[in-house]
């Protein structure tokens, strides 16, 4: 499958040359940057220098920041979420309709975040890396590596 960015004027010549008798598959999404692996680096590596201070399990602490910074979304299953999700916690049991229902908060992983979710996730662990004394990017340094992924 071949993938390509285009405008809209540039794309319709394109599918003009394509061979009428032939089924094509075609998926049209819009175009958004992706985030920068050095920002997505950045957040592990303050990650790990806090877990390391800390005495914490960075996995762990990952999540609790998922949870802080990040984005949840609270689903009703039917059934226990055992395994369904990477990041969740049970936020409670309700009936609805004579059935028993889990309520849950999934959190989004940081590989999965955009650029705005993730900027946020940043901007948290580096408030977290300040206040306990490890060293973090200058602020211009930050826009800039932010800047990369807009």
């Amino acid at each position: 499958m071949q993938t390509f960015i285009s405008k809209v004027d540039d794309v319709i010549p394109k599918l003009l040359k394509l061979d009428r008798d032939t089924l094509y598959d075609f998926k049209v999404t819009k175009h958004r940057n992706k985030r920068s692996l050095d920002a997505n680096a950045y957040y592990w590596v303050l990650l790990g220098q806090i877990a390391d201070a800390m005495k914490v399990d960075k996995e762990e602490l990952h999540i609790n920041y998922l949870k802080h910074y990040g984005v949840r979304t609270q689903v009703m299953l039917p059934i226990k979420a055992n395994g369904y999700f990477k990041y969740y916690d049970l936020d409670g049991i309700r009936e609805a309709n004579g059935n028993r229902f889990y309520v849950y908060n999934v959190y989004k992983p940081s590989s999965e975040m955009n650029t705005k979710e993730m900027s946020k996730l940043i901007d948290g662990i580096v408030q977290e890396s300040k206040a306990i004394g490890i060293e973090t990017m200058t602020p211009d340094e930050l826009r800039i590596l932010k800047e990369e992924w807009r």
